[in-house]
């Protein structure tokens, strides 16, 4: 018998362009990054998982200078495809990325953690990309008890937790689990955004965390 080998880097986009979740995340994104104290002459920010590149894209059109890594080699195709000019790579959160691109003052990462077996070891990664008193910005959706109780009141839970979504969702994230996960890794104060919906049941939650 043949054995199958599945490349768990697979996700599938179909585009370069922004999908319906960058509705609420990207103007979100774009309102915390204008209210971090970002100095002018250093507006550099990592995208870490950077997809098919259509938020670095946005990023860069607002005067950021944008470095990013994927994992799918098809995002990267749509990426390089679609904007050419941008600083994207072929890179995971499991690899010792500071070492090749330095840290930044920020470092932003968008529905990637939910995707990773091994979240500490992103999480460390994200870490060791924040340059020190700098920022990272992670979004995953949001799972809290008002949104649980509707979504198995509704019927909802299984299209939710997407068992049949080839290299879909495995962790789901609430508040207190990621805070834990970022405050273990080393950052501190904390503090989340809840977007797309009213926040008892928002579509994704994104947190702000500091390096010391």
């Amino acid at each position: 018998m043949t054995e199958t080998v599945v490349d768990i880097s697979g996700y599938a986009y179909g585009d370069g362009e922004l999908n319906d979740s960058h509705n609420y995340l990207v103007p979100s994104l774009l309102t915390i990054l204008a209210s971090l104290p970002i100095a002018p002459d250093d507006r550099r920010v990592f995208d870490l998982g950077c997809g098919n590149g259509a938020v670095a894209s946005v990023l860069e059109q607002k005067g950021y200078q944008v470095t990013g890594v994927e994992v799918s080699t098809q995002a990267l195709e749509h990426a390089r495809g679609r904007y050419p000019h941008l600083r994207l790579s072929h890179g995971s959160a499991y690899e010792a990325l500071a070492e090749t691109y330095g840290r930044f003052p920020v470092v932003v990462s968008l529905e990637v953690v939910e995707h990773l077996y091994a979240p500490r070891v992103f999480a460390k990664t994200l870490y060791d990309l924040v340059a020190s008193s700098g920022t990272a910005v992670v979004s995953t959706p949001y799972h809290g008890y008002w949104k649980n109780l509707a979504l198995a009141l509704t019927g909802r839970l299984d299209a939710h937790f997407t068992a049949l979504w080839d290299h879909g969702h495995i962790k789901f994230w609430s508040m207190r689990t990621l805070r834990a996960l970022l405050v273990e890794a080393g950052f501190q104060h904390v503090t989340f955004m809840r977007v797309g919906r009213f926040p008892a049941l928002a579509k994704s939650m994104i947190a702000i965390a500091q390096k010391p």
